[in-house]
């Protein structure tokens, strides 16, 4: 794992949870908006955080902390992932993971094996638009749409989330999701804000009417739709 980002303590990275938060680098989408562009597009220039020191930090909090948020970057790209989070289950710890969704096989696996307890994954837009506002014309929507499809499953308690920029989402955007992820548990619409560290800047952020708009017309196909990033 190339860890190259540690988050000792916080409270909004895991729903509920006491967390740690830990950031890989390298992704196999490029979204324009994306606001971790270091760890995205240039890994190899960031420092490296060992494992071992992250599992010391870890052992030393298990009785305070009460999970791990995995995230980037993509982890699924990692083939050592799983033994990454043995490692931590070791300690009873929680972990949540953060996905793309471009990899549902070992998403299954890590499900399968009990390694993860909860997963976030990103809806970058309707199907139409999906590889434009994903920066990468060549991901599979078949895997996209294999990964929605085991979430709604509810083999794993889950939400669905969207980064809604003002240049790339419209309302008609949002209609077709919510016909996509139907019968869905829980979807949080985020507002995009520009860290400073976008792959693309320029984007501009919704208003908290939009986002309730959306809100509104998605509360028909999701049990919950959720706000994140305004007040």
């Amino acid at each position: 794992m190339q860890i190259h980002g540690f988050i000792k303590s916080t409270l909004l990275d895991y729903p509920k949870h006491l967390a740690a938060t830990v950031f890989v680098g390298g992704c196999n989408m490029r979204c324009p908006f994306c606001h971790n562009a270091s760890l995205v597009l240039r890994p190899h220039t960031q420092p490296i955080i060992s494992e071992d020191d992250i599992m010391s930090y870890l052992n030393t909090r298990k009785n305070i902390l009460e999970g791990v948020c995995i995230t980037g970057g993509e982890p699924t790209l990692y083939p050592d992932l799983s033994l990454f989070i043995e490692q931590i289950k070791e300690l009873g710890l929680k972990v949540k993971l953060d996905t793309n969704g471009t990899n549902p096989s070992l998403m299954y696996e890590l499900i399968n094996k009990k390694l993860i307890d909860y997963v976030s994954m990103d809806i970058k837009n309707s199907k139409d638009k999906y590889k434009s506002t994903a920066g990468n014309k060549d991901i599979s929507m078949d895997k996209i749409e294999e990964s929605v499809s085991l979430l709604i499953s509810n083999v794993i308690d889950y939400e669905f989330r969207t980064t809604i920029v003002n240049e790339l989402h419209t309302e008609q955007d949002m209609k077709s999701i919510g016909l996509w992820i139907k019968g869905a548990k829980a979807y949080y619409l985020q507002a995009y804000s520009d860290s400073g560290d976008v792959i693309s800047p320029g984007f501009t952020s919704p208003s908290k009417e939009t986002l309730i708009q959306y809100k509104e017309l998605l509360s028909p196909y999701v049990d919950y739709v959720g706000i994140r990033g305004v007040d």
